[in-house]
């Protein structure tokens, strides 16, 4: 029985897990996530893309997975997958901000 092509593997899904970390990370998921809802009619030019620019770069960045992550942008399931991997870190994040603020006191500031 062969694989659903539709179903992100699980080394994929890692792949994509530590990429939505990094972008969270940075503080770059309002960007990400626009581009990625913009580029997903052309996923399949956008990879081609990424793999015709490969030579220059791993010229300028080490990406040892740059090449799976090509083949990735190509599927739309897998953006998708990004997306919400993304936005689940960003709810995770606001979450943990929103209990540190609340155990603090107010203090008033001075006049």
């Amino acid at each position: 029985m062969a694989a659903d092509p539709n179903v992100v593997s699980t080394e994929d899904r890692e792949l994509l897990d530590r990429l939505a970390a990094r972008i969270v990370e940075l503080r770059l998921e309002t960007p990400a996530i626009l581009t990625l809802e913009g580029a997903r009619p052309v996923s399949l030019l956008a990879g081609q893309a990424m793999i015709f620019l490969e030579p220059l770069v791993q010229a300028l960045f080490r990406m040892t997975e740059y090449r799976r992550f090509a083949a990735l942008v190509e599927r739309r399931e897998a953006l998708e997958t990004l997306t919400q991997l993304i936005e689940a870190r960003v709810d995770a994040r606001d979450r943990a901000g929103a209990a540190g603020n609340a155990g603090r006191k107010s203090t008033p500031t001075p006049p």
